[in-house]
């Protein structure tokens, strides 16, 4: 029997048990360090310091920044995992496992949501904004409690795929290589991925290269969703209509996908116009507004992404089973 097949389910029960123990280092802050290097090494040798005074050089440095990231994040655990399994099966075994857990966000989205439930819970407005600011990327200070409650259904909507069942989908294809690569894609786009004055050029390569890592995966979950929808005892249905009428009304072609299933299944109007930056970015709604949105819809976003991961953890490991059988 190979064990390796039991990588991605015994890693995804940690993670439900264990989440991201705070004394350990997280890959991702690698990442992060290495994305920041990078950027001021190839500004200053570009010669591109001062954002948008020269955009095609700054695109040809992010393009190379992207490059170099997404090499050393699929070679450098390739690498590891190679010799291991040579030399030290079980031990390569265990990396690997450790890893997978390690890359899986399931346990850290719930508990960063639930500490905006708690706080919107307690009434306490300031609190919530400044909680749900640690999750999102737009301006929070202004929000009403509602808008915190939508803001937070939303990211753990989209989420769903880019940190949960997409780090599955690349195990299943390409193995903890493949999720280091595409967890770099993820983590450059969440850096430099801003439409603003000091990344509009500098982050367009990675913006690019995550809307294309994301496109079968996010497409994937929200199929995956919807089945889930009708096992949480949500409106699978109705999920199903929203997601067929509003998945591409988002400027993302990824975001929308889970976000309209999401919408559907609460019966909830999610997206809309948002601040960025202190900049009003004008959007289109998700769903039908049959109700207002509740602090109590952030625990059966949990759910359904639960729901959701559970499933997916099923078919990408048997999916994996048949990679590993046919290499």
């Amino acid at each position: 029997m190979n064990l390796h097949i039991c990588v991605l389910p015994v890693s995804f029960l940690l993670d439900l048990l264990l989440g991201d123990p705070a004394w350990l280092y997280h890959p991702i802050c690698l990442l992060g360090n290495g994305i920041s290097f990078l950027e001021k090494f190839l500004r200053t040798a570009g010669g591109c310091q001062k954002p948008g005074e020269h955009p095609v050089r700054e695109t040809i440095c992010g393009g190379i920044l992207a490059l170099v990231m997404v090499a050393c994040a699929f070679v450098v655990p390739w690498a590891i995992l190679f010799v291991l399994g040579k030399s030290w099966p079980m031990a390569g075994l265990l990396v690997e496992i450790f890893w997978c857990w390690q890359l899986l966000a399931a346990h850290s989205l719930k508990k960063e949501s639930m500490n905006v439930y708690q706080e919107l819970a307690k009434r306490d407005l300031p609190k919530a904004r400044y909680a749900v600011s640690m999750i999102v990327g737009r301006d929070t200070e202004q929000l009403s409690e509602e808008g915190v409650a939508k803001a937070t259904v939303e990211t753990i909507a989209e989420n769903t795929s880019d940190g949960v069942a997409a780090p599955m989908f690349y195990f299943a294809l390409f193995g903890i290589p493949g999720m280091f690569a595409y967890k770099a894609i993820n983590t450059m786009d969440s850096m430099l991925g801003y439409k603003n004055e000091r990344y509009f050029f500098f982050g367009k390569c990675a913006a690019r290269l995550d809307d294309v890592a994301n496109f079968i995966p996010a497409r994937l979950t929200a199929f995956l969703m919807i089945l889930a929808s009708f096992f949480c005892k949500l409106d699978g249905k109705n999920a199903w209509r929203i997601f067929r009428r509003d998945r591409k009304c988002h400027a993302s072609p990824n975001s929308a996908q889970t976000e309209s299933v999401a919408a559907g299944a609460l019966h909830l109007q999610l997206a809309g116009d948002a601040w960025y930056f202190g900049e009003l970015h004008q959007k289109p709604a998700i769903g039908d507004k049959d109700r207002a949105i509740e602090p109590e819809d952030i625990p059966q976003m949990n759910r359904l992404m639960y729901g959701t991961a559970f499933l997916g953890m099923i078919c990408f490991a048997l999916f994996r089973m048949g990679v590993t059988s046919f290499l």
